[in-house]
């Protein structure tokens, strides 16, 4: 079977807490006509600290794009190591077993790709193969993911790494004063996090099914306008309600897996905001308390774009609840408006301290009278390492 190892996360040193974001935007906008609301919408988030990779006062000033940028480009390279050596070691495999390269990060850019420095610097293979996604923002977690899936099942005992790497901080503009670019101001914080996917061996969440689903139309909802001086963030007023359109998304996968969304043992999504958590509870018919994992990610770390999704994992794993077999889902969110989404069983080390047999998480499938196909080969998410500053 297939199995994403367990991730290791980290976060800068820097920490910026509420209260301080709150004085920043009084200091910086006393005459923003709209303060007020923007105040009352960061103070909404449930945001209480973030980390960033430089402190405050040096976020605050803005050298130009092609300084920023070398800045993504030397912090990513003295951080990757770390997160990369501590996921091979949760899976249990060095560098030159790693087939394919998958780098998410939508707060800089590099070609070429992280994966390209990886390979020469960290001991991969030279035909390692690489897969650098940029553009789908906050999702890029979920879909990388689906594509070690994708990956694993199409060339079978392959192993994928992710590395997800998002220092959002290094996108603030200060010339940017909408009330969605002041909110982002106050949301967005820095961390990595990095995960492999085993073609065979490992223990985790066992992935059996996955998909991705667009909201058409919405393309201008979240966007970047590429500008002089970088990244400019734009975030519509509508973004906040986009689960009354996603959540169909989600019930109608686990329906062609056979399985009830509302019945799960446990859920790791994308956390952009309070709101997006509420509104997945009502629409899925599910107690707050479902989402504890991803809403603790949001309050400790903020919005960390595509690595939410391993960090509320994480978390998951140090809670160590689910029992054996245990059925989940995993679902990151972002521009487009896009959803990606997986399904799988959990097969870490039970709640009574004992490894899960997997001869007993994957019981054959009865192929139905209607002629519907058993449901396809499964891959695994194994438990995330707890999440530690980067030094």
């Amino acid at each position: 079977m297939t199995t994403l190892c367990r991730p290791a996360v980290a976060v800068p040193d820097h920490i910026i807490t509420l209260d301080e974001t709150l004085e920043l935007a009084r200091q910086l906008h006393p005459d923003h006509e709209q303060l007020g609301l923007a105040l009352r919408l960061i103070e909404n988030t449930g945001v209480r600290t973030r980390h960033i990779v430089q402190p405050i006062a040096d976020t605050l000033r803005h050298p130009g794009f092609e300084q920023r940028n070398l800045l993504y480009a030397a912090e990513a390279k003295s951080r990757v190591p770390d997160v990369v050596e501590r996921a091979l070691d949760h899976a249990e495999l060095k560098a030159r077993d790693i087939d394919l390269l998958i780098y998410v990060s939508c707060t800089g850019f590099m070609m070429p790709s992280m994966t390209a420095w990886m390979i020469n610097s960290l001991g991969f293979r030279s035909n390692t193969r690489q897969l650098p996604i940029a553009q789908l923002g906050c999702a890029a977690g979920g879909a990388a993911i689906n594509r070690a899936h994708d990956f694993c099942l199409a060339y079978p005992q392959s192993n994928v790494l992710i590395v997800a790497c998002e220092f959002c901080s290094l996108c603030y503009q200060p010339t940017d004063l909408g009330v969605g670019s002041l909110l982002s101001n106050g949301l967005f914080g820095d961390a990595l996090a990095a995960a492999v996917v085993r073609g065979e061996g490992g223990t985790g969440v066992a992935l059996e099914r996955n998909g991705s689903h667009l909201v058409p139309d919405t393309e201008d909802w979240i966007s970047y306008s590429v500008r002089d001086t970088g990244f400019h963030f734009l975030l519509d007023k509508r973004v906040p309600g986009t689960m009354e359109m996603l959540a169909p998304a989600l019930r109608t996968l686990a329906d062609q897996h056979f399985w009830d969304v509302s019945g799960l043992d446990f859920y790791i999504v994308h956390a952009g905001g309070p709101r997006i958590l509420d509104d997945l509870s009502h629409f899925l018919d599910l107690p707050p308390e479902t989402f504890r994992f991803s809403r603790a990610t949001l309050t400790e770390r903020g919005n960390i774009a595509s690595a939410v999704v391993f960090d509320a994992l994480d978390r998951l794993f140090e809670e160590g609840r689910v029992a054996g077999s245990g059925t989940g889902l995993i679902a990151g969110f972002g521009p487009g408006i896009t959803a990606e989404i997986a399904l799988g069983r959990w097969t870490g080390t039970s709640p009574v301290g004992g490894a899960v047999d997997e001869r007993t998480v994957f019981p054959e499938r009865d192929v139905l009278s209607s002629g519907l196909r058993r449901a396809p080969a499964t891959a695994t998410a194994c438990p995330p390492a707890t999440a530690r500053p980067v030094k």
